[in-house]
């Protein structure tokens, strides 16, 4: 491991006191793994009885565990079927103490790599928008593959800066800022951060982090909740943030977060109700996270009649009818996509995908995206390949290999399923199944 600066030891022995020496002893052990469930396709009580994996609670995340690392589960066919998203355990906790609903209007500020993102569309429930940006467009593309792979359909990817974006004030019931910044609390994880500590510190990213927490609170709608997270722990970053903006926005107020064993207070009077985590003190990584709050009384979104492209429904498929109903069917160009039916304006922001892909028009031919795949469940769709999880077919078709169909039968567009999870789409003519898995998600 880089060596640890001397004045970033000389701020952590002063925040931590007497358990100083038990912080640095931390960086000896082994670091803890995290995997969530992913209840947009499976509940966890459901997940537990098929699980193959040696799971241990997460306290603070409600579909939150444990697993070692021997296990490997990025290796399993579940994982290809999105039933989890592996992330680190602290990184858990800013989406899951902000409330969303079904329904509202969420914001994911610095979304990339997906993990927050992934739960936040979970809690909504297939219904409402889910923006999630970072302002970098090939973080953004990474983010817009975790969205599919986790079969989010209310998500649209957005590549801005937060903190110069304009026409969205007081649009979000809620927003979720995991800020950049300086990563102390990653340096167990991720030693080479320290060299990146080394060049930039602290005083990089405050000017940063105040930008975009102001650009957030003019986003949120009156009564609408904000968590502002970071994975560090240098107090300009974390609690002079929060009296930063509650000095500048008077009309916010922090809401405390419930405290599990090993949470700490955070340092100053005002932000005493957030939290402060450390990997001396809990199974995880280092993180700050703070509840907001703006005054008021939240506004319901508004619901519009749904629109279907007459042309786009005639070009897809019918099989793929009911699952369509009740959204925004549109085409752009040779793509069709899915929208939630709710009114909100996206076109003043670059946007990367808008809604559900559910694929392209080729020759006036529908052909379905891996993303569709990934979002329908099995009964969404009656032309299935069900594969138990010990078919040696499974790790095949994830290997995009051609399968051999024993039923006569069956003809055409095929949802290639593991144990009823789909997998993705294959075409079957004459007792062979062409394999439409895409090739860069190939299991290796």
């Amino acid at each position: 491991m880089n060596k640890l600066p001397e004045d970033y030891l000389a701020m952590m022995k002063d925040l931590l006191k007497d358990s100083y020496d038990s912080y640095l002893q931390s960086f000896s052990k082994e670091r803890s793994y995290g995997l969530r469930v992913n209840t947009s396709k499976i509940s966890v009580e459901d997940f537990l009885k098929i699980c193959p994996f040696s799971l241990e609670k997460i306290p603070w995340c409600e579909d939150g565990f444990y697993y070692k690392e021997e296990d490997r589960p990025a290796k399993h066919p579940y994982y290809f079927a999105g039933l989890y998203y592996l992330q680190e355990p602290s990184a858990m906790l800013p989406a899951q103490v902000l409330p969303v609903k079904q329904g509202e209007f969420v914001l994911d500020a610095c979304a990339a790599p997906g993990g927050k993102s992934s739960k936040l569309s979970n809690k909504l429930q297939g219904e409402g928008i889910l923006v999630s940006n970072d302002i970098s467009i090939s973080r953004a593309q990474v983010l817009l593959s975790t969205l599919e792979k986790q079969g989010s359909t209310v998500s649209y990817v957005m590549a801005e800066d937060i903190s110069t974006l304009k026409g969205f004030e007081a649009t979000f019931d809620k927003i979720l800022i995991d800020a950049p910044c300086s990563g102390q609390g990653m340096f167990r994880k991720q030693s080479e951060l320290i060299a990146s500590f080394k060049e930039r510190g602290s005083e990089y990213y405050v000017p940063i982090q105040r930008q975009i927490i102001s650009a957030a609170v003019r986003m949120l709608k009156p009564g609408g909740m904000m968590v502002y997270s970071t994975c560090t722990f240098d107090a300009r970053e974390d609690e002079e943030i929060i009296e930063y903006v509650l000095k500048e926005n008077k009309d916010l107020k922090v809401l405390p977060i419930y405290k599990y064993e090993g949470f700490k207070d955070g340092i100053t009077e005002n932000t005493k109700g957030c939290v402060r985590l450390y990997p001396h003190l809990i199974k995880g990584e280092g993180h700050f996270v703070a509840l907001l709050q703006k005054e008021g009384t939240l506004t319901s979104n508004k619901v519009h009649v749904p629109f279907a492209d007459k042309k786009a429904l005639e070009l897809l498929p019918k099989a793929f009818h009911p699952f369509v109903r009740g959204k925004d069917l549109i085409r752009r160009d040779d793509r069709l996509y899915l929208l939630p039916a709710y009114d909100l304006d996206l076109n003043k922001a670059r946007i990367l995908r808008s809604g559900l892909l559910l694929g392209e028009i080729r020759h006036d031919r529908f052909k379905p995206s891996q993303a569709l795949a990934m979002a329908l469940h099995y009964e969404d769709y009656e032309n299935r390949l069900d594969l138990s999880i010990d078919d040696e077919r499974v790790l095949r078709y994830l290997k995009c290999e051609t399968l051999k169909i024993e039923d006569t039968k069956m003809q055409g567009l095929v949802l290639v399923c593991v144990d009823r999870f789909p997998l993705g789409f294959g075409e079957v003519k004459n007792g062979i199944l062409k394999n439409k898995y895409p090739a860069n998600y190939r299991y290796q």
